[in-house]
């Protein structure tokens, strides 16, 4: 992405701005913040399978800014959502970001179907971060 990791790592972790540039995201509530002011507990309401899903996240910071991780805390339709963005400066002014994602349903799915959502959840977050990023950052950073 045409961004610092910084850069990146600011919009990953402005989730109260998250409705406004990721479509499956309807609403936010930061539950918890740590003793940064970071939002450590968020409670996010997204489209999801033709429904209305809710899941909480908790979110680790000790590897800000090039990277954040979470664990889910609560949710309706999962029973995990563990993940990481990982960021890494390249020397053209332009950031590789890496989207890790596991994602476990509280009812039985066939192992297709859940790589395909995790595909979808992963491709989707990435190509809308990307716009997001570099639609908000032009003209202050280095072209490549």
């Amino acid at each position: 992405m045409r961004a610092t990791a910084e850069q990146c790592f600011a919009v990953v972790t402005d989730f109260a701005h998250y409705p406004e540039w990721a479509p499956d995201i309807k609403a936010v509530t930061i539950e918890e913040q740590d003793g940064q002011g970071r939002a450590a507990r968020v409670t996010f309401r997204a489209a999801a399978f033709g429904r209305s899903t809710t899941v909480t996240l908790q979110y680790d910071y000790a590897g800000a800014p090039n990277r954040v991780s979470w664990v889910q805390a609560g949710g309706d339709i999962t029973s995990r959502y563990d993940g990481s963005y990982e960021f890494e400066d390249l020397d053209d002014g332009e950031t590789e970001v890496t989207y890790n994602l596991e994602v476990d349903f509280r009812v039985p799915i066939p192992g297709f179907v859940k790589r395909r959502a995790e595909s979808r959840i992963v491709g989707t977050a990435l190509r809308e971060l990307k716009a997001k990023i570099e639609g908000g950052v032009r003209g202050t950073t280095t072209a490549s």
